[in-house]
């Protein structure tokens, strides 16, 4: 094999290895509804909570970590004296919104993977 078939093999399984860590990421129990839920704008702590249905304190305190570890969502100090911060999407975050809006639209239209699987 020549040096640039090596070269272009390389790249191409580099951006399979990144593909691929992303959609398990986004996939991830709980991420993607964060994240969809923070393409409004800027919210709460307490305002994700209640938005988002069956999550736990600890396991949304969890994903926000993930996400702003992974330079999606940032975490603004609103006023340390109170603790009161609020969570926005990075400019990285806000480019998955075609993304997700995709995905809720596939969903509106074919409904749920499990009632899928069992037609």
């Amino acid at each position: 094999m020549k040096k640039s078939e090596e070269v272009i093999q390389a790249k191409q399984q580099s951006a399979c290895d990144s593909f691929h860590e992303m959609i398990e990421f986004i996939g991830k129990r709980w991420t993607g509804i964060i994240v969809y839920r923070l393409l409004d704008g800027p919210k709460r702590y307490h305002e994700l909570l209640a938005e988002i249905q069956g999550i736990s304190d600890r396991l949304l305190t969890e994903r926000l970590r993930d996400l702003e570890a992974h330079g999606i969502v940032r975490k603004n100090v609103l006023d340390q004296a109170v603790r009161k911060v609020e969570y926005e999407l990075t400019e990285s975050g806000k480019e998955l919104e075609d993304i997700i809006k995709a995905i809720m639209k596939w969903v509106k239209v074919n409904g749920c993977l499990s009632r899928i699987a069992n037609s």
